[in-house]
């Protein structure tokens, strides 16, 4: 089964364009119009879209001790009420300009949880918050090779606080069936992990 969008970019008119914050991060006003489903167009409307470039995160897997490698880390986000706002999260990086994806990958592996990776799946391309964010993540599944399980990492220049973890591949399932997993990223990919996870064990092995 196939699915078409009913419309594309060239169905947006973008009216005004201003960048209105410009930090570590980086935020633009855009006032714009899109055609609607009933016929003609929307009313001009004002968007403030935050912007903190595209990102790639990759979900290491050991297929010899069936375990995944993921860190934690403190996520200012995540502060909320008497919730943790330290994360059990997927390795990630923003991508600059010019870089492959998996140049990235490879380098903040190392730099995040000094693991050392072979082979790379592709597992999805999600827009976190396209509703006010224009963040593209490239999500991908890579082979071990090694990795410093319960070592401390991180660019201290940018702040990281990094613990590496290793969890059975079982154990992180349970964790996603029991709602512990609150970051999307990781997620989404145990997600898939859970639909692909023993196939890719029998290839991998």
């Amino acid at each position: 089964m196939s699915f078409e969008f009913k419309f594309g970019a060239q169905d947006v008119r973008v009216l005004d364009d201003q960048r209105v914050w410009s930090g570590h991060y980086s935020m633009r006003k855009l006032t714009l119009q899109h055609r609607r489903f009933a016929g003609g167009w929307s009313d001009p409307l004002v968007r403030e879209l935050f912007e903190r470039g595209d990102a790639v995160a990759v979900l290491p897997y050991d297929p010899q001790t069936d375990s995944l490698v993921m860190i934690e880390q403190f996520r200012p986000g995540a502060l909320r009420g008497d919730d943790s706002p330290w994360m059990l999260e997927l390795i990630a990086g923003v991508v600059e300009a010019g870089e492959r994806d998996e140049d990235v990958i490879h380098r903040e592996a190392s730099e995040e949880a000094g693991c050392e990776l072979s082979e790379l799946v592709p597992i999805a391309t999600v827009f976190p918050s396209a509703g006010g964010c224009t963040e593209q993540v490239r999500l991908f599944c890579g082979r071990v090779v090694q990795a410093s399980i319960g070592g401390l990492h991180g660019l201290q220049d940018e702040g990281e606080d990094i613990l590496v973890h290793s969890i059975g591949r079982r154990d992180a399932l349970q964790m996603l069936a029991e709602n512990q997993i609150p970051n999307g990223h990781t997620l989404i990919a145990l997600q898939w992990l859970h639909i692909h996870g023993e196939s890719l064990r029998e290839r991998w092995c």
